[in-house]
């Protein structure tokens, strides 16, 4: 685990459904109705509760944000945002990617969400570049909690080592 800028920002890697913070994310898909990776580990975590709760919210659109209750995961909240399917990066993949992730924190400040967890967004079955993807994340939360106050800490959780050592890079290159 690596802290940066005072506690605010943290690397880490593990399970982010063990997380105890006011709000996991969710890299979900445009149903929210549950899948593989990220996604099906917080619905499994969560229990069948999500799954009505995200019913109940229509859908996500690509680059938007919605939030349930975490019902049985240690985080109080899931907030699920639907990240860009990788095509070629000529098809506005990196300004739908900050979005999600900006659009995720608008959603935690109007909730009074204090501390959040980030997974590594679209760079599973999404198939997006995950260098590419990491440098989006840390540059949209940097840039978010410099001029936004209210979020304390923002937790960018890294499933591999991989990601967690292309995380470091990028909050590195930020901070």
């Amino acid at each position: 685990m690596k802290r940066y800028l005072g506690g605010r920002i943290i690397v880490q890697r593990g399970d982010i459904t063990q997380l105890a913070v006011d709000a996991i994310v969710n890299a979900a898909n445009n149903t929210l109705s549950g899948g593989g990776g990220v996604d099906g580990a917080i619905h499994r975590g969560a229990g069948p509760l999500l799954a009505d709760a995200c019913r109940a919210l229509g859908g996500c659109r690509t680059g938007e944000a919605k939030i349930t209750r975490g019902f049985r995961l240690p985080a109080k909240h899931v907030i699920h945002t639907v990240g860009p399917i990788w095509e070629d990066g000529r098809h506005g993949e990196d300004d739908l990617l900050a979005r999600a992730y900006d659009n995720t924190l608008k959603v935690a400040l109007e909730n009074g969400i204090r501390t959040i967890a980030f997974p590594c967004i679209s760079t599973g079955a999404y198939r997006f570049p995950a260098e590419r993807a990491s440098e989006i994340a840390v540059g949209v939360v940097t840039s978010f909690i410099d001029t936004h106050d209210g979020i304390e800490q923002v937790i960018f959780c890294c499933f591999n080592e991989d990601d967690y050592e292309l995380y470091i890079e990028a909050v590195e290159q930020f901070v």
